[in-house]
Parts: structure tokens; sequence; C-alpha cells
């Protein structure tokens, strides 16, 4: 009766995550994490895919946190080959709220190049903050490969990812911030990236413009 029961339970969230109003879809998240059950994990993940609101998708994040770990993260884990952007984007961002240390081992090089901006910013936010001690600095010259890609937020959430990273970024970011081999925009996002890595309180559109001048007049 219990396993029935909680098929029946999957089934009406999955119903009232369907609702035309968002509110209701927030409430029905807010609901399944409130009172966890094995049997919603598939339902929110599957859910995660395609809810348009930012503010449901992340009360699914939050239930689905609230879930047994051990179930919750291999799911997130296969999540990571879907075919859908936000599919991927999603199921990183959950892990990154995990801090779940096998998270790891399914960022693969695919994720942090992805092509779709929101998934390769989900995937280097999430990377460097469950790397290992010994993998940061080859995580940190991955990255650098990324400077000057996308639009401020884009650039910002690199810089995020850099700072998370701590120390290990500063040789790769400075490298690349010197090099001539990479175009001026990485060059100057590197630039500004290296300090704010010195100097945390730095704003980032303030060395960002710094570093573009600077290297507009040969600095």
């Amino acid at each position: 009766m219990s396993r029935e029961h909680d098929a029946a339970a999957a089934n009406g969230l999955a119903i009232a995550l369907r609702a035309p109003v968002p509110s209701d879809r927030l409430q029905a998240a807010l609901a399944a994490g409130t009172s966890p059950k094995t049997t919603y994990i598939e339902v929110l993940v599957d859910r995660c895919a395609v809810e348009p609101d930012f503010f449901v998708r992340d009360m699914l994040t939050w239930a689905l946190v609230r879930h047994d770990p051990e179930v919750t993260v291999p799911r997130l884990m296969e999540e990571l080959g879907s075919v859908f952007p936000q599919a991927r984007s999603q199921a990183l961002h959950t892990l990154s709220k995990t801090g779940d240390p096998r998270t790891w081992s399914a960022i693969t090089l695919a994720l942090l190049e992805d092509e779709e901006d929101q998934v390769a910013r989900a995937a280097w936010r999430t990377a460097a903050g469950v790397v290992p001690e010994r993998e940061a600095s080859a995580l940190a010259e991955l990255l650098a490969k990324q400077f000057g890609r996308g639009d401020r937020e884009v650039q910002l959430s690199l810089t995020r990812a850099f700072a998370t990273i701590g120390e290990p970024s500063i040789e790769p970011v400075e490298q690349t911030a010197a090099s001539e081999t990479f175009e001026r925009e990485a060059r100057a996002h590197a630039r500004a990236t290296a300090r704010i890595l010195h100097d945390p309180e730095l704003d980032f559109d303030e060395a960002m413009q710094e570093a573009q001048h600077a290297l507009r007049h040969g600095d």
C-alpha cells in the first residue's frame, strides 16, 4: 500500500507541476521539498528540464536538495548527458547546491566548453566548487581558454569561477593576460580577473574598463 501511495503522490506532483499558474507550480515544488519522497526525485528532475519560470526552477532545486543525495546526485549526474540545454544547466545548478564530491567526476570538458552559455556558466560554477585541490590548477588552465567569451554576464561568471578556485587560478590567469596569442578581449578579461584575484573587493566592470583601456593604449 505504501508503494502505491508514493506512486500516486508522485503522479499528483507531476500534475501539479504542470499547472498553468507559476505560483501554483511553486507551491507544488515547495510541498515536495517539505515532505520528501524518493518517488518525487524523477518528477522534479524531469520538470527542471522544461520549467520556464526562474523562481519555480529555483524551488525545484531546493526540493531536490532536500531529498536523499544517495539517490538524487546520481540521477542529476545522468541528466548532464541530456540533449536539452536547460536540463544540463539546471542539473549542474542543483549539483552545485549539494556540494557532493562525486559531482567532479561528471563534469566533462564538453560541459565546460558547452556551446550554450547557460550550460557552460553552470559548469564553471559547479566545477569550481567541487574541484579537488590536486586538480584545481588543471581546471584553471582549462577555464582560461574561455576568456573573452560571451557577454558581461558570461564573463562575470567565469571570473567568479576563478575567484572560487582561488590561488591555483593566479598563474593561468596571468599567463593569459600576458599572452599575445589571445584576442584583445580575452586578454582584457584575463587582466581584469587577475586584478580581482588580488583584490576581491574590486568592481568587475571597473576592472574590465581599466584593462580594456590599458590594452588599447599599449600598456
